[in-house]
């Protein structure tokens, strides 16, 4: 069934009896009643304090949640002159349709300014609404994107994989692409509301990274924000990962497809402006299973070498046969190989005409060896120390993009060869 809107009916009437809004202000959320009553309080005290005199609309864009979330979103205290929105929406399950409705309101209303917050955040203040939104309303950018203090094994996928990919192919530093808390321009808003996306994985979990790759392309003006500490439901990657990776990775792959006319030209990368005051606060450590990350990935190795053979260059196999002998303490996956074997899964995919899914899947085993050879090497160190490290290998990434490049080429001649209805000799 494919939804033209994300609204139901009783939400878009609510809305359109506010016939407008300045400010709309969107909290994607799903089983969150531990924390939803908190962000929308400090977003409404954000709204009043550096927004106060325009009209502004909380929307509380909820995917069926079976606990308290609506109840507590609707209680939850709100200053005076705020409005308030709380409906399930309509659409694939997922955060990209959550965000669709709030396009949608943001739309409806003729919004000057859009942000969008994390319902699971414990560290969000009210200045947070001000970093996000004044770019915006006051600097004329398009698309805001965050600047956190993350504890170093916070946020694995961005700094092993996203952080990497976006910055070497596109050619800009925006270091948290899947971040989760945003600020759009009307003219983002409706240029992503009116894209044929959101039957996709983009209406899942790949809609982050989607709209950072679309604002890059499409020449959107970008820029960061400090937010200081983020501190939220922690997600082990040994155990809450598995879809959030798979629709991630997978968006990105298709986009490197659709985008490929727009990278193949990108060399080296520039620095995105980051605006905010500096905020000293340091994230909290946790927790992870570095055992299991190397059990997983040797289990991996058993079940799926023979594939991860038929797409890797002969080189890049080996090594990964020697990684597969290493004890836990031992075990490292140095950056130039991770970066080809990224490389040669990209090209792979590209190849692949069906179940990608499945390829995918066979390369979560790897993602949990990089993780697990990351930990080995900043164990002892800061989370300052081990961001240099995320430094150093991104810089390894944009080194080795004319190896992916070549790959890319020479894959998509062999492609072109077999087209159907090409005689090929």
């Amino acid at each position: 069934m494919k939804f033209t809107t994300a609204l139901r009916a009783e939400a878009r009437r609510k809305i359109e009896a506010m016939e407008s809004a300045d400010i709309v202000v969107g909290i994607p959320a799903y089983n969150n009643s531990p924390t939803i009553e908190h962000v929308v309080t400090a977003v409404s005290k954000g709204l009043k304090r550096y927004f106060n005199g325009m009209r502004s609309v909380i929307v509380v864009s909820d995917g069926g949640s079976v606990d308290d979330t609506r109840e507590q979103a609707r209680n939850a205290e709100i200053e005076p002159w705020v409005e308030r929105v709380v409906s399930i929406y309509r659409g694939v399950s997922g955060k990209g349709t959550a965000i669709r409705q709030i396009f949608e309101v943001a739309g409806t209303l003729g919004a000057r300014a859009c942000a969008m917050v994390d319902s699971d955040l414990r560290s969000i203040t009210p200045e947070w609404i001000r970093n996000l939104l004044r770019p915006v309303t006051e600097g004329g950018y398009d698309y805001v994107t965050p600047y956190y203090n993350r504890y170093k094994y916070d946020g694995t996928i961005t700094n092993n994989i996203v952080y990497f990919l976006t910055r070497s192919l596109y050619g800009k530093r925006v270091r948290q692409p899947i971040g989760g808390d945003f600020a759009f321009s009307p003219k983002m808003i409706k240029y992503c509301k009116d894209q044929d996306v959101w039957q996709t994985d983009v209406g899942r979990f790949g809609i982050d990274i989607w709209l950072t790759t679309t604002a890059i392309v499409q020449k959107f003006k970008i820029c960061q924000v400090r937010l200081g500490a983020k501190v939220h439901d922690v997600k082990d990657p040994v155990s809450h990962l598995g879809p959030m990776f798979r629709q991630v990775v997978d968006t990105m792959m298709v986009l490197m497809d659709e985008n490929a006319f727009y990278w193949m030209k990108v060399e080296g990368s520039t620095k995105v402006p980051i605006l905010g005051k500096v905020h000293s606060q340091e994230p909290a450590p946790f927790d992870v299973d570095h055992a299991t990350l190397v059990h997983r990935f040797k289990i991996g190795y058993q079940q799926f070498s023979s594939v991860w053979k038929g797409f890797l260059a002969e080189d890049n196999y080996k090594q990964l046969q020697t990684m597969a002998r290493l004890s836990p303490g031992k075990f490292v996956f140095p950056d130039e190989l991770w970066c080809k074997v990224l490389f040669d899964y990209a090209v792979a995919f590209h190849s692949w005409e069906a179940n990608r899914h499945v390829l995918t899947t066979l390369m979560t085993p790897l993602y949990y060896a990089r993780i697990a050879s990351f930990i080995n090497a900043t164990k002892e160190m800061s989370n300052r120390e081990a961001e240099q490290q995320i430094e150093k290998a991104a810089e390894t990434f944009e080194d080795l993009k004319p190896y992916l490049v070549e790959r890319w080429r020479t894959m998509s001649e062999e492609l072109a060869w077999r087209e159907p209805g090409r005689i090929n000799t």
